[in-house]
């Protein structure tokens, strides 16, 4: 069956340069739908082929940084190491110092066999305990996970970054570190994803006085776009980890302005959590798809798992025979979603303090199971959902929570360079500027990752995300993520890596990619720009973005009895392949990212 199709502005295919509407013949499985490039975006910054170094990430000064670095004769850890600390000045709303994230590192020379699994993610604080985010009544105080000092982890980005540069990194830290230290004191324009999010946490900001000193202009209103932002205490802080690496943050006059303001706060941070903080070297995990391995991150991220575990559920199907946004792809898709979300309530959390099913769950015996379970034509309800769930499920609830909430934190980047070698990762703060709170004399804005415990069984956090008893809080314990930084190899050699940032969303736009990548063979560009659907089990709705799917998917899907709603994801995902000795590099079209190479 033929069917005429009306595209808008397509600019992932090579053929075509503008954004008119045209109209082309196709088989109806074979139809696909992509979104546009961000407004003032052109696609030669986010597609670019090199040979020696790619670098992908969501900021014109990180990337820009990371190049200059490579071009000094940095390695692909210098780069790296720049791009986060860069990041952490250009993002403030999605990463910084107070924050934390996951790293894996394919190394040619080191570690053949499976890549370098990093966890810098952000810990409770020693004080904390299960039930700080409940009152008398054992009801979720509102927002007390979100906002504030009670909403902040113990930070692990800069011990991250730094223990990786101090193994694997060739220049000096303060060579790597310099062009943040410039960006912080120098200032840039503030962009219009960055002036959103103040404009969303105006009231966090003008709470806190230092926050507002760099985040609000002399009359005390909050900056917006085009406005200068300053970050010069910011600057001062980068320029002495840059002269004495961990111990500049976690010891000393940084780590001391950071326990006082905890203690003027009446927060729960002591110097105690400073110093036990430890970064972790996890196992990836590995599955094997369609003659390629993929390789993801560990508990305490959901996201290695649950990519493994939708690829298994769905190895058998041969999708690329229908298209993939025929309905029956995108049903299918959004099936495994949606049992994943099941399983990832009740099962996973920190292996260092609970026992998870990895195994089993990544295990293709139980994913035959589950596809067993799918019917063809109708979506999974929600008694099939409540027949796996403990807790109860409120649909009017859970959708306004998710529809109020959720936003596009957290950031990624991948470089990959002409040897072989692939770092990914994912970092963060959580939510837009995380708990609001700057740590003063320092331009530190901590993280609220303490809202991604679970605050007592079957709540739900600023994702929309169900909590279970294995995510509850500890002393210690590092929270529940969805980041999936992923690289895919074959014959032991990586093909592709990538990663984005957007909450419980992360992992269902990174499995996507991979499937579009692998699967149906399209093109790296087109395996991003193509339109996007995510479910995770509660609410039981298939969200869809905005650039839609065929007018025949929609009808069928409702038709199936999917629940639709149109929204922005808020996935920007960042990947480079590795396609007949070049590197191919992505910045998400629907983002400010920015590729560079040669």
């Amino acid at each position: 069956m033929k069917k005429i199709y009306t595209l808008g502005c397509l600019a992932s295919l090579a053929t075509l340069v503008s954004c008119s509407a045209f109209k082309i013949s196709v088989p109806y499985e074979k139809e696909v739908h992509y979104v546009k490039l961000a407004k003032g975006q052109k696609k030669e910054d986010h597609e670019k082929f090199s040979k020696k170094i790619s670098i992908v990430t969501q900021g014109s000064y990180a990337s820009k940084a990371a190049y200059k670095v490579f071009k000094k004769g940095g390695n692909i850890i210098d780069a790296a190491t720049t791009a986060s600390f860069v990041l952490a000045v250009e993002r403030p709303q999605s990463t910084g110092l107070g924050g934390g994230g996951f790293a894996l590192y394919h190394d040619v020379k080191r570690n053949k066999d499976f890549p370098l699994t990093v966890d810098f993610r952000e810990k409770a604080p020693l004080n904390a305990h299960e039930k700080m985010f409940l009152d008398d009544k054992g009801e979720v105080i509102s927002r007390m996970s979100i906002d504030g000092i009670f909403s902040a982890g113990v930070p692990g980005m800069v011990a991250g970054m730094i223990e990786l540069h101090e193994k694997h990194g060739k220049l000096p830290l303060g060579v790597v570190l310099k062009d943040a230290i410039d960006l912080a004191r120098n200032g840039f324009k503030i962009y219009p994803e960055l002036a959103y999010a103040i404009s969303r946490r105006e009231n966090i900001i003008k709470r806190y006085k230092a926050t507002c000193e760099i985040f609000c202009n002399k009359k005390g209103e909050v900056l917006k776009e085009g406005d200068l932002l300053l970050q010069k205490d910011l600057a001062k802080t980068l320029e002495v980890i840059s002269k004495k690496g961990r111990d500049g943050f976690y010891k000393g006059r940084i780590a001391k302005s950071l326990v006082k303001e905890h203690r003027r706060l009446n927060g729960l941070m002591t110097q105690a959590d400073l110093d036990k903080y430890d970064v972790k070297y996890r196992s990836p995990i590995r599955g094997e798809y369609n003659g390629y391995e993929i390789f993801s991150m560990s508990p305490p991220s959901s996201g290695g798992v649950h990519i493994i575990q939708i690829l298994n559920i769905l190895r058998n199907d041969k999708l690329s025979t229908y298209g993939v946004q025929h309905s029956k792809t995108v049903h299918l898709r959004a099936s495994a979603m949606q049992a994943a979300f099941s399983d990832r309530a009740k099962y996973l959390g920190d292996t260092d303090f609970t026992y998870v099913p990895v195994t089993g769950l990544t295990s293709q015996k139980y994913a035959d199971d589950i596809r067993f379970s799918i019917p063809e034509n109708k979506a999974l309800n929600t008694l099939w959902s409540n027949m796996n769930d403990p807790f109860k499920f409120d649909a009017k609830n859970d959708s306004e929570l998710v529809q109020k909430y959720e936003s596009p934190e957290t950031t990624h980047f991948t470089i990959a360079d002409g040897e072989g070698n692939v770092f990914v990762s994912t970092q963060t703060l959580n939510g837009y500027l995380g708990s609001g709170v700057v740590v003063p004399g320092t331009g530190i804005l901590l993280n609220n990752e303490m809202d991604d415990f679970a605050t007592k069984p079957g709540a739900n956090n600023l994702f929309g995300a169900v909590g279970g008893e294995k995510n509850l809080v500890e002393p210690e314990k590092r929270p529940l993520s969805s980041m999936s930084p992923t690289i895919v190899t074959k014959n032991g050699k990586a093909v592709l890596g990538l990663g984005s940032p957007s909450g419980t969303r992360i992992l269902t736009c990174v499995v996507q990619t991979v499937m579009n990548y692998l699967d149906h063979k399209m093109p790296l560009y087109e395996s991003i720009a193509a339109t996007r659907v995510h479910h995770q089990w509660k609410p039981n709705i298939l969200y869809v973005e905005e650039s839609g799917l065929p007018a025949r998917t929609i009808k069928e899907l409702k038709r199936m009895e999917h629940e639709i709603k149109f929204k922005k994801l808020g996935c920007r995902v960042q990947a480079v392949s590795m396609e007949d000795g070049k590197l191919h590099g992505v910045s998400d079209p629907r983002g400010r990212g920015l590729v560079l190479g040669e």
